[in-house]
């Protein structure tokens, strides 16, 4: 199992995701958090830490088998100092910065995977659809365990990443270890992810299906063009739509509360508390209910983190939809983007959020109505049978209807819920619900 507590999501280039929700940095370029917001008491100096650290660094500079600049030893210091408050505040340095600004437009550089930290090893929290490490098949829960013939255990997410990271173009070789198998090479070319964040189809007449893949800027606004879409391409009004938010790791907080705003038409959405004054924040339903409150079911996993389980938590906790699948991430804190001087920034924890029934999904995560988990669908010869209106002489429909013989018809149009069990199930679920409220 994957623990909270060894997880590292990281904002660079492999799969530029903010790993949770940037309350008061939604927007590309953050503003500081205002003055007067921290604790207006502080505490005295620790003078003989501070003593200590001044030494520690006289004796590496003076000792240390290379020469080590002041410059290098800050840094290191500091960005030590928020790798060990939780797993998810990092200092970002002007390019770490630059690009968690570029992942809220839906544009970066790398292989599309959102990667944590286990044990030592990096593994992969979920791959990004439609990028290079998704199309390798690379798959959530997967151990990353050599890259170019490097083993990985015992190195920093940093120096993982940094080795990771390159032109594009530039293939590069990753040793990975799944479900405790024989580990296997994957070989990846460096690309610019474009990541859309929302797809939508109709499944079968009447039915929607809008997956999210990461939560951006533009999302909501994705959203919902994609609902008025699928109310085109069916030609009236829908019957059921199902929402996907497996393998989404994550993005930014306003983006999520706008997804839901387009379901539910009044209530609570989300509320966040912590120390400092713009920390406590609620979002409630604006009642510009886009889905015409139809039947919905939203499926979640493993991989679904952050503001996916924003949006889970709350259409289960308002009633709205029907949430399947099998138990999601648990990340449930908010980060908040503070810019320094030359190009640099803190991203530091500063609240929790929670459900509208006040569940913190920290830890925890969003444990599903139904649970549904993955398995594989293997198709059966459906064997016609000799039907009534096969036989000479038959008699007619005594209503008019048209009779109906053996079909030997084409083999029909393959859809995603073909091979995706819990998509099927889903899907079997949503008609369900609709035939029961009478649409």
């Amino acid at each position: 199992m994957l623990h909270l507590s060894r997880l590292t999501s990281l904002a660079l280039t492999i799969a530029l995701v903010i790993g949770a929700p940037l309350a008061f940095a939604a927007q590309p370029a953050p503003a500081v958090a205002p003055a007067g917001t921290a604790a207006t008491t502080k505490a005295p100096l620790p003078l003989e830490e501070l003593r200590t650290f001044a030494e520690v660094m006289d004796r590496i500079k003076a000792a240390y088998v290379e020469p080590v600049d002041d410059k290098t030893l800050l840094e290191n210091a500091i960005k030590g100092m928020l790798s060990n408050l939780d797993p998810h505040s990092a200092y970002l340095g002007p390019e770490d910065f630059a690009e968690l600004q570029e992942s809220t437009s839906g544009e970066f550089g790398g292989l599309g995977i959102e990667v944590g930290a286990e044990d030592g090893f990096i593994k992969v929290v979920s791959p990004i659809d439609d990028t290079p490490a998704s199309k390798a098949g690379i798959q959530a829960g997967d151990f990353i365990v050599k890259i170019n013939g490097q083993p990985t255990r015992g190195q920093s997410m940093t120096e993982a990443v940094d080795k990771m990271r390159g032109k594009i173009g530039q293939k590069i070789t990753l040793t990975l270890v799944r479900d405790g198998g024989t580990p296997f090479d994957v070989v990846l070319t460096r690309a610019i992810i474009q990541v859309k964040s929302v797809k939508a189809q109709l499944l079968e007449s009447g039915y929607g299906y809008i997956r999210i893949t990461q939560f951006q800027v533009k999302t909501g606004e994705e959203v919902s063009k994609a609902l008025a879409k699928l109310r085109k391409d069916n030609g009236k009004k829908l019957n059921g739509i199902i929402l996907d938010l497996r393998n989404n790791p994550g993005g930014v907080l306003q983006a999520a509360v706008e997804v839901v705003d387009h379901f539910i038409t009044k209530g609570l959405i989300v509320y966040t508390k912590g120390r400092i004054a713009n920390s406590e924040l609620r979002f409630s339903a604006t009642g510009k209910d886009e889905s015409e409150a139809v039947p919905m079911v939203a499926l979640i996993n493993g991989g679904s983190a952050s503001a996916s389980e924003i949006v889970a938590g709350a259409l289960q906790d308002q009633k709205r939809a029907v949430v399947m699948g099998t138990t999601s991430f648990g990340k449930g804190s908010v980060q908040t983007v503070l810019p320094l001087n030359n190009d640099r920034a803190l991203k530091i924890t500063t609240a929790l959020y929670y459900t509208p029934n006040g569940r913190s999904i920290q830890a925890q995560g969003i444990v599903p109505d139904i649970e549904v988990r993955k398995a594989k669908i293997t198709s059966e010869q459906d064997g016609e049978y000799f039907k009534e209106a096969d036989l000479q002489g038959h008699l007619g429909n005594g209503n008019g209807g048209a009779d109906k013989p053996t079909s030997s018809g084409s083999k029909a149009k393959a859809m995603p819920q073909d091979d995706d069990y819990q998509l099927a199930q889903a899907l079997s679920l949503l008609k369900g619900l609709s035939i029961t409220s009478g649409r």
